[in-house]
């Protein structure tokens, strides 16, 4: 059994961060989950573009506000408490932060080893390239 309190994670090297959000990573590949699970913190008034290419991402909107825009059909999703989405087919976005921070609860499938970073493209890379 695994049992991790948030507080604790958010004061390791779980915690990864940049100016305009933070993802503390609660599950992690050597966890053997077959999931990573995340609690992402998106700053308000930001704007970040994403493609996993190579990972499956479902997120659930804790707190705040925001909008996501699915870059192949420029439709716009508002984002609040409650709200789930799933990208299910690697779909290239824009996630915005609101008038308030959001948190989200994210999984990744492949889980992420922890130690990725964003390309230029928005992916992280495959696991298997991680590893070369």
């Amino acid at each position: 059994m695994i049992v991790r309190k948030l507080q604790d994670a958010e004061k390791t090297e779980r915690r990864v961060s940049a100016e305009s959000w933070q993802s503390v990573r609660l599950l992690l590949a050597d966890d053997n989950m077959g999931f990573s699970f995340h609690i992402t913190t998106i700053g308000a008034n930001t704007e970040h573009t994403f493609e996993y290419k190579n990972h499956f991402e479902s997120v659930y909107c804790i707190s705040g506000n925001g909008s996501i825009e699915d870059l192949a059909t420029g439709q716009v999703h508002e984002i609040t408490p409650g709200v789930m989405y799933a990208l299910d087919k690697h779909d290239r976005h824009v996630l915005r932060g609101g008038t308030e921070a959001m948190v989200l609860a994210c999984c990744f499938n492949p889980p992420v080893t922890g130690q990725e970073v964003h390309r230029a493209d928005g992916s992280y890379a495959a696991p298997d390239e991680e590893a070369a």
